[in-house]
């Protein structure tokens, strides 16, 4: 899995590729945690180049979430593709995750308060 990071004014993006499974969710997890900790809580996960999301990669998203939202942040997810956007719904995820079809729209999101 690859993951790519940029910045959007106070909002981070963070785009990932691949597989997002048990081995590739601590590489997640350890990013995800480094932004939380540098304050970086508006957060868009663009999952427009992910092929595959398992449990594991369910709970990295869900812990993060909890941490931002602790520190009045939110994650907002982009560009999820339909298998991986069946994952969201069977596990009751899509109603956790505001999802946008447009990372520039979940970025705009964040303006909109």
């Amino acid at each position: 899995m690859d993951i790519i990071e940029k910045n959007i004014g106070s909002t981070s993006i963070v785009a990932l590729g691949g597989r997002l499974d048990a081995y590739a969710s601590g590489d997640l997890e350890q990013k995800l945690n480094a932004l939380v900790e540098a304050d970086r809580v508006r957060l868009v996960v663009n999952l427009d180049r992910l092929d595959f999301i398992s449990s594991s990669g369910l709970r990295v998203l869900l812990a993060c979430l909890k941490k931002v939202r602790q520190r009045e942040g939110d994650i907002k997810l982009s560009c999820v593709k339909l298998p991986v956007k069946e994952v969201f719904d069977v596990a009751g995820f899509s109603q956790l995750f505001s999802i946008y079809d447009l990372e520039d729209a979940a970025v705009q999101a964040f303006n909109k308060g």
